[in-house]
């Protein structure tokens, strides 16, 4: 009798590859938050240095923190540095307000002045100018929240309204045709008064010179606001990005985040628009930008974007003061010829994420 050949070796195992590592993810989110952190800490060191009367650096440190005297140190305390710190919140303001409304509508190309909000703010300012006599940014700012809260409350009862509820389809549409409303509303009303027009046209150009330390201390509480009402609701972002349904069957509220997350969009724009105008791209072009670097989740997007925001600002800020000496380039305009090229290039390397 042969005997039986012996057994073959059981073959061995191959160890399933091991899942990558989600430590990488948070050092890389990490470093680029500290990188957005020192750009912004050497953007608000050219905005008090550069000008028309250029500051050296120590001359700066001197004035603000050793009560140095003299023509510069009055020129960093005194106009400087309002303008520094108002440029510092409108940028986050903008950005942060932009990250939160494309989260809300899942549009990649929404922002404040798309989805009407800046234009029911600015609608707020031109009353204030045109009916009640107001004239200086203390009073603009109350009117600005109130035009900016009214029209984010009229876009999502539009789109709320029939069937489907407030879909992001629903949200974009009808932030499109209350933005042409108030745009009528405005034209309408800058039509009939000529010394409103010859006051808006400053304002609506969107800059940040003339601004004081008064216009710092009355927005920076709405600010505060703004963002922890956003900041409440990056959790329920980040399930509204994979759609409504599994939203919901994550156990989020999606109504509640919507409503949450748009009021403090709503504050946000209001505190930018009051303090220096409509300004345009910041709130588009930051949030594809910090997505591209740090992914979609909202915990890291959202302080990333309050950090860059800022940045962009600034440098616009401090780039239109020396491009045509003495004169200065409005804010509001650098930001739409530096965010257009930029967002075009975004676009190009296809980095727009919803």
């Amino acid at each position: 009798m042969t005997p039986a050949p012996p057994a073959a070796p059981p073959l061995a195992k191959v160890p399933p590859a091991a899942p990558r590592p989600r430590r990488d993810s948070s050092v890389r989110r990490a470093a680029w938050t500290v990188a957005a952190l020192a750009a912004l800490l050497v953007a608000v060191v050219l905005s008090l240095a550069v000008g028309a009367r250029t500051v050296a650096p120590g001359t700066v440190v001197e004035a603000l923190f050793q009560g140095a005297t003299g023509p510069d140190a009055e020129v960093v305390r005194e106009m400087r540095l309002p303008r520094t710190l108002i440029g510092v919140m409108v940028g986050a303001a903008l950005a942060v307000a932009g990250t939160a409304l494309q989260g809300i509508t899942r549009n990649p190309i929404a922002d404040p002045g798309i989805l009407g909000i800046s234009q029911g703010a600015s609608v707020g300012v031109v009353l204030a100018i045109a009916f009640a006599g107001v004239h200086t940014l203390a009073g603009y700012v109350w009117f600005a929240f109130v035009g900016a809260g009214l029209a984010a409350v009229a876009v999502y009862a539009v789109a709320a309204g029939g069937r489907g509820g407030a879909t992001p389809v629903k949200l974009a549409l009808s932030g499109a045709a209350i933005n042409a409303l108030l745009v009528s509303v405005t034209t309408a009303v800058l039509t009939t008064s000529s010394s409103a027009l010859d006051e808006f046209r400053f304002w609506n150009v969107g800059a940040l010179q003339g601004r004081d330390a008064e216009a710092a201390v009355q927005v920076w509480p709405f600010l505060l606001v703004g963002l922890a009402l956003v900041a409440s609701s990056a959790r329920g972002l980040d399930a509204l990005a994979l759609g409504e349904d599994v939203a919901k069957g994550l156990g989020q509220r999606v109504a509640a985040v919507r409503i949450t997350a748009g009021a403090g969009a709503a504050v946000l724009t209001g505190v930018g628009v009051a303090a220096a105008g409509p300004i345009a791209f910041v709130g588009l072009a930051v949030p594809h930008l910090v997505r591209h670097l740090v992914g979609g989740d909202h915990r890291w997007v959202l302080p990333l974007a309050a950090l860059t925001g800022p940045v962009m600002l600034l440098a616009s800020d401090t780039v239109g003061r020396v491009l045509f000496p003495p004169g200065e380039v409005p804010a509001g305009v650098m930001t739409a010829l530096i965010g257009v090229p930029f967002l075009v290039a975004l676009v190009r390397g296809r980095a727009v994420t919803a």
